[in-house]
């Protein structure tokens, strides 16, 4: 049997303004601990998020450049969850409004040109930052982050190789920085990639079961996981065939004999 992988891209973008996406606060690179972090930032109670409008032209200059559609109303949700670097208990993000639906992005493989369709693009705030060293068996939390205004782009499960994959991601991080929404820079956290991925036997229609591997800050960490990835979801699939073979011919064995 013959195996076909599935690959769909979520990229969370830094925005490239001054101050974070719901609060007056720095986004600078490299400040200490908890100093960039407003009565906004940590969630005080009486506290009111006011959006920051350079995000928001951020968001529809890539709109623009992917040739999408721009939802004039669109709104903000809160995804729930619990984790020490998020003082809220959750996350101001978009859901079922967005600001930016659809677009395309080609991509060059060798000499193949693909398109890659996106599914949405919204804007969300970044949690804080875990800091698990020099705590003697604690944890810090860094709030510097908690805030910065971010574009999670989504890709719709269209690639199929990790250097699909790679290449998309080489061209998403070109096209952000060239319209300078982002810095690009990835061992800031400008820019990072989780990827979703998946196999199945070639000609299903269904997707199978995926894994998300989450915040991975180069192109090559991308590719080597996901190759991992694909290593794995194949060998458990031709365990499941091969255990399904046993059990079907088991059936038939004692069929015939009974």
């Amino acid at each position: 049997m013959q195996w076909e992988t599935v690959i769909g891209l979520e990229v969370h973008t830094q925005l490239a303004t001054r101050s974070k996406i719901f609060s007056g606060s720095s986004t600078a690179f490299g400040a200490a601990p908890n100093t960039q972090a407003s009565a906004v930032d940590i969630a005080l109670p009486g506290v009111l998020p006011v959006l920051n409008r350079s995000a928001v032209e951020c968001a529809i200059k890539f709109g623009l450049a992917i040739g999408a559609t721009l939802n004039r109303v669109n709104v903000f949700d809160r995804k729930n969850y619990f984790y020490p670097d998020l003082p809220k208990g959750y996350q101001i993000s978009q859901l079922a409004k967005p600001i930016v639906k659809g677009g395309a992005l080609k991509i060059q493989v060798g000499d193949s040109e693909r398109t890659i369709h996106l599914t949405r693009a919204h804007m969300e705030e970044d949690a804080g930052k875990s800091l698990h060293e020099d705590f003697h068996g604690m944890s810090g939390i860094d709030l510097n982050r908690a805030g910065t205004p971010l574009l999670e782009i989504v890709s719709e499960p269209e690639m199929r190789s990790s250097a699909e994959a790679v290449a998309y991601a080489r061209a998403l991080h070109t096209l952000v920085t060239w319209i300078g929404i982002c810095d690009g820079n990835m061992q800031e956290g400008s820019f990072r990639v989780d990827a979703n991925v998946s196999v199945r036997p070639v000609g299903q229609a269904e997707f199978g079961t995926r894994r998300e591997i989450k915040n991975l800050n180069s192109f090559r960490f991308l590719q080597q996981a996901i190759d991992y990835e694909i290593r794995c979801r194949s060998r458990r699939w031709k365990t499941a065939a091969a255990s399904s073979r046993r059990r079907c011919c088991s059936i038939r064995i004692r069929a015939k004999r009974a």
